[in-house]
């Protein structure tokens, strides 16, 4: 299932929250369900059986959070801006944040962060966020969805997929160069987004640790 969150509705938090945790709950129970595992094949076979087989049955244990974008264009900064708000608001928690505005990972370093994790953490979910270009009217809008994020997808570029659960947040329209969202973004926007973002994902990684 995939849910839509408006920045400006006073209620897009605590939705987006619950939204990230039932996302979540919804990966974990597919890659645990038989049937899912019946229906794999090659890699995706090999993957559920080693996760079936390791899982060591804590449903709360908090997921990897990946930030993806660049400090160096304002419309391309939701996912560092993000990931520096996040690591603040879980001090103490122990929660793996991967892109910051200090340390950001861009869309063309995904192929060697997937490696990475897949190294590292190959029993986590991963939560990918990062902006996106779209539709006019969706300009504001959060997009949270029970698949992978495709970095680099909104300028044509095919960088492979990262993350179990993925939050696009819509900062520009789309265009033939996506100018836009490099040069015209408003800086407002793409903060209001993060602190959004940021809140939902703390809210459910508080309430994992209770």
């Amino acid at each position: 299932m995939d849910y839509a969150f408006h920045i400006y509705n006073k209620f897009a938090a605590d939705g987006a929250a619950m939204a990230i945790d039932r996302l979540l709950k919804d990966d974990l129970s597919a890659k645990l369900s038989p049937r899912a595992f019946s229906q794999s094949t090659g890699a995706g076979m090999r993957s559920s059986a080693y996760f079936r087989k390791n899982f060591d049955g804590n449903f709360r244990k908090n997921p990897v959070v990946v930030c993806i974008g660049s400090d160096l264009a304002v419309g391309d900064s939701l996912g560092p801006l993000t990931g520096s708000m996040l690591r603040y608001k879980t001090q103490g928690l122990g929660v793996f944040v991967y892109g910051t505005l200090s340390a950001p990972v861009t869309a063309k370093e995904v192929k060697y962060l997937r490696a990475f994790l897949k190294e590292t953490h190959p029993l986590d979910q991963v939560v990918a966020i990062d902006a996106a270009v779209g539709a006019e009217g969706d300009i504001g809008l959060l997009k949270l969805n029970a698949a992978p994020l495709y970095p680099g997808a909104g300028a044509n570029k095919k960088l492979g997929a990262i993350g179990d659960v993925s939050v696009m947040g819509i900062v520009a329209e789309k265009s033939v160069a996506n100018y836009g969202l490099l040069n015209t973004t408003r800086l407002n926007l793409v903060y209001t987004m993060a602190e959004l973002v940021s809140d939902a994902l703390a809210a459910v990684l508080w309430e994992r640790n209770k």
